[in-house]
Order: C-alpha cells, then sequence, then structure tokens
C-alpha cells in the first residue's frame, strides 16, 4: 500500500475554506430558522384629516371672458358746413349735454336768416293787401259790381298769398336752426375725447369723421360671450329637472390682474341669435362705476350665476387625486377606521372646493390631510379639521 503525502500550505488553504463553508451554512440555517420580521410592526395607524362632507345647495357659476364698453356713446358731427373758428372744450374733461363745443363760422348761415326775415316781410305785406282786396271784392259781388270772376280771382290770390307767408315762415325757421347748428353741441354728458379738427378746419355737414367723441362711464357694458353648446347644455338640465333655474341676476366682474371689482352687476339681456362664426351667444351685464375705475375696452372675466343645485357636496380641492385615467378618486375612512379608494363624479370647482355629483354620501368622511401617508385598507386614526382627535 502506498501513501501519498499533501504539501502543508495545500492542507491550510483546504482547512480555511472549509471553515468559511461551515460557517456560512451555520448563517443559512440560522436566518432559515428565524422569521423574518413584519414591517408595520410596532407602527401605529395613520393619523390623517378628515371633513365630513353633508349635502347643501349649491349655486353653479359660469366663468365668461369678454370685454367692457361705454353705457353711452355719441360721435359728434357738424350738422352744417364751415370753417372752425374755435375749440369750446378742453380734452378729456367732462361736459354736460348741451354744452357748445365748437363755434363754425356763423356768417353765412346769419345772412340766410337776415334774408329769410326780409322774405317773410314781403310776404306778409303782400298777404295784407290780398286780405284788404279779397274782403272787398265779396262785398262788392253781392252787388253785382263786379263779376263773380274778379271776386274768385282775388279770393284765389288771398290763398295764394297766405301759403306765400306760410313758406317764409318755414325757410325763416330753417334759417334759424342752421345758424344755430354752428355752435356744436354735446348731444349728451360724459368725457371727451381728444378733437380730431382745429380751429380752421373745414367741415362738412354729416361727415363721416366725428369731430369728437363722448362716453357716459357712469356704468359700464360688460359683453361676454357663451358657447351655445353650454346654453343647451344648461337649458336641458333645467328641464329635467338635474338643476334648479337660478333666482339672482347678479354677476361678478374679474378684472385682469385676478382682481374683483366691489360692486356686483346685472344681467341685462342674452341675444336671441348665435354668432355663425364663433358659435357663442352674447349676455350683456350692467355694473356701476361711480368712481370710474372701469375704462371702456378693458378687458374682464365675468362670473355668471347658471343655476342651482338643491343637494349638492362640496369637497375640498386637495382632497381630490385622480387616476391613471384621469377619473376623480377620494380616500374615505371607513366604519372600520381604515382607508378606502371612492370614485366620484366631479361637475365643476366652486371657489376652492370640488362639486360633486356622485360617489359620496352625506356624512362620509373625507381624508383631506396626511393623504401622503394613506394606503388602502390600512388603518387610519382619523381627526375632523377643526375639532379634537377621535378617540
Amino acid at each position: 500500500m502506498s501513501i501519498s503525502f499533501m504539501p502543508i500550505r495545500q492542507r491550510r488553504r483546504l482547512s480555511v475554506t472549509a471553515g468559511l463553508i461551515g460557517a456560512g451554512a451555520m448563517l443559512f440555517l440560522s436566518a432559515c430558522g428565524d422569521k423574518a420580521p413584519d414591517q408595520g410592526q410596532g407602527m401605529g395607524p395613520s393619523e390623517v384629516g378628515v371633513v365630513v362632507v353633508q349635502t347643501e345647495a349649491v349655486n353653479l357659476t359660469t366663468e365668461l371672458s369678454g370685454r367692457t364698453s361705454a353705457f353711452l356713446v355719441s360721435d359728434v358731427r357738424p350738422q352744417v358746413g364751415g370753417i372752425i373758428k374755435s375749440r369750446l372744450f378742453t380734452e378729456g374733461a367732462y361736459v354736460n349735454a348741451g354744452q357748445s363745443l365748437y363755434q363754425i363760422d356763423p356768417a353765412p348761415f346769419a345772412a340766410a336768416h337776415a334774408a329769410a326775415q326780409a322774405q317773410l316781410a314781403q310776404a306778409e305785406a303782400t298777404l295784407t293787401s290780398s286780405r284788404l282786396k279779397a274782403e272787398r271784392f265779396a262785398e262788392l259781388v253781392k252787388v253785382n259790381a263786379i263779376s263773380k270772376q274778379e271776386n274768385d280771382d282775388a279770393q284765389a290770390a288771398l290763398k295764394q298769398a297766405e301759403a306765400t307767408v306760410a313758406s317764409a315762415k318755414a325757410n325763416l325757421q330753417a334759417a334759424a336752426i342752421n345758424l344755430n347748428y354752428t355752435k356744436v353741441q354735446a348731444p349728451i354728458s360724459g368725457r371727451i375725447g381728444k378733437s380730431t379738427v382745429t380751429p380752421g378746419a373745414l367741415v362738412t355737414a354729416s361727415q363721416a369723421t366725428e369731430l369728437a367723441r363722448i362716453q357716459n362711464i357712469s356704468s359700464i357694458y360688460l359683453d361676454i360671450n357663451q358657447s351655445v353648446n353650454e346654453v343647451l347644455a344648461l337649458r336641458k338640465a333645467v328641464a329635467e329637472g338635474t338643476i334648479g333655474q337660478s333666482g339672482s341676476a347678479d354677476v361678478e366682474l374679474i378684472l385682469e390682474d385676478g382682481s374683483v371689482y366691489p360692486i356686483k352687476g346685472k344681467l341685462q339681456f342674452s341675444d336671441v341669435s348665435v354668432d355663425e362664426a364663433t358659435g357663442t351667444v352674447t349676455l350683456r351685464a350692467l355694473f356701476p362705476n361711480p368712481k370710474g375705475d372701469l375704462l371702456p375696452g378693458m378687458y374682464a372675466r365675468a362670473r355668471v350665476s347658471s343655476g342651482v343645485i338643491g343637494s349638492g357636496i362640496l369637497v375640498p380641492q386637495p382632497a381630490v387625486t385622480r387616476d391613471p385615467k384621469g377619473n376623480a378618486m377620494v380616500y374615505v375612512v371607513t366604519k372600520e377606521n381604515k382607508a378606502a379608494i371612492r370614485p366620484i363624479q366631479v361637475r365643476q370647482t366652486v371657489g376652492d372646493k370640488w362639486l360633486v355629483t356622485g360617489g359620496l354620501q352625506a356624512g362620509d368622511k373625507v381624508i383631506v390631510e396626511g393623504l401622503q401617508k394613506v394606503r388602502p385598507d390600512a388603518p387610519v386614526k382619523a381627526s375632523v379639521i377643526g375639532q379634537q382627535p377621535e378617540k
């Protein structure tokens, strides 16, 4: 029998390797024998803040954009032609109805007025002569001193003289009107803009270009457009009883910087025709403007009351989340004090809340705070916002 001997260095390596394998096996067996600790062990329910939702009457509002316009607008134009002698107002100032704004050279019209007066005096003198003659002939014809034809001619001459006087009076009145028109007056009260002419300019009667524009901005119109589809949907919902007809015609005006105009306006009318180009219906609201803060041509938005839901539920916006498909949902606290996902249907925002039309009932506890710690079916400790935590 032959015996082989292993070198000492190799025997040491084999011994170290066997030791490591044995230690690893012991650690593996130890790990298999011990139960993995529960990650949730020792952790209590998550603390969350909830709101208890209730049904209430909710006014539906719609925000629509538009532009402001003056309550009254008048373009000042001359009624007679001539040379502008002077401008009698300050640009940008407030003018009163009937105030003189321009003076057109009155000389030609004063001459025409004087000529009309002379024509009237001549016609009245002729009328006097014709009347006396007609009266004499009426007496003479009774005694056959003159022929009936002569009397008829005298009576006809009297009527002609009367017609001439009436025509002369009308001409005099027209001349007086034209003379008065040389003073161009303000047709309405309001703020007057810049003048388009200066003294020395030639103007013509009823010319296309206005001399100036007056705008009364004591009140301001806001013309807004609403989609005809929205109008039809609203009317259908009212007819079906889904929402009630709004009893308020108040309108809020939201300025371009986001601030709300302090005075509410009134909805004046809704147009009866649809704009073919845009498919919209025009609404007009009137706002008091005592301080002149609103100016014509401003862009603004109107918050219009469109209807009332008798049993609506409002939920704070932070409580509503969306699934990958975009469907709205909230977390609610069940009777077992566990978190549960609840799909909901939302209609629109009302202030800082969502109007929920389906998926929730009065008394449901909707989680508003602590959503980042909530998992489905996980225990939670709920406290109503503004109240002491539940025991």
